[in-house]
This record gives structure tokens, sequence and C-alpha cells, in this order.
């Protein structure tokens, strides 16, 4: 059974659309990880982000700075994680590119040091070495 893409279903229906531009949009997160989670996705279809044209990558820069505004404005977080798994060894499970943007709150985890460097867990770490 093939099933649609999420995003280019997000895209076709306008569901959880809070931005766009001319070759991306920016979607709330179905699983957010914290208050404001949200995607940024080209509109082309492509799981590669390296394979995306400069103007596409361009967008999506565009739409990251703009949804960044107004989620400090609506949710007044103290910092942002910007991510991007590119490939399925990298984590990604969705192939339609996509940009996680995730506001990130005081005392949401106990320790926020090393951000993204804890995907490989028993690295992240090197401030203990």
């Amino acid at each position: 059974m093939v099933t649609e893409c999420p995003y280019c279903r997000k895209m076709r229906t306008g569901e959880g659309v809070v931005a766009e531009n001319e070759l991306a949009l920016a979607i709330t997160d179905e699983f957010p990880l914290n208050p404001g989670h949200t995607l940024i996705v080209p509109r082309r279809h492509e799981g590669d982000y390296f394979r995306l044209t400069e103007e596409e990558q361009t967008a999506i820069v565009a739409l990251i700075r703009e949804v960044q505004v107004g989620l400090q404005k609506q949710y007044r977080p103290a910092a942002f994680n910007v991510g991007l798994n590119s490939g399925p060894a990298a984590g990604q499970t969705i192939p339609h590119t996509h940009v996680h943007l995730i506001p990130r709150y005081l005392g949401d985890v106990p320790d926020p040091r090393g951000g993204v460097r804890w995907i490989i867990p028993e690295r992240a770490p090197y401030w203990e070495d």
C-alpha cells in the first residue's frame, strides 16, 4: 500500500501550515518535542537536502528565520535547536527533506550541554574526558 508523504499531504490540504514562501513552507510538527516545534520543508518532494537547489535551500533558511521570530514572540523560549537528518543513517524517517526548528526552554532537560551531539550518546559529553 502506497501512502502519501505526510508533508506533501499538508502542503495539499494546508493543515498545520504556519508560514510559506515560493519554494518552502513551515508546518507544525505532529509529534512536537516542545511547544512550537516546527518543520521547514521544500515544496518539491526531495529526500536529500544536498540535492535541493541553492534556491530551495535559501528559501528554507529564510523560513527558519521568519518562523523563529514568530515563535520567540509567541512562546518566549530561551533558545532554539535547528536540526536536519539527511539520510536513513542520520536518522531521517520521512524521505522528504525537513528541518526541525525546536524552541528550547530552561529546565526542559536536566543538562542541555552538547545539544545535537547526543545523537551518538557515548561521544556526546566531551567535557567529561
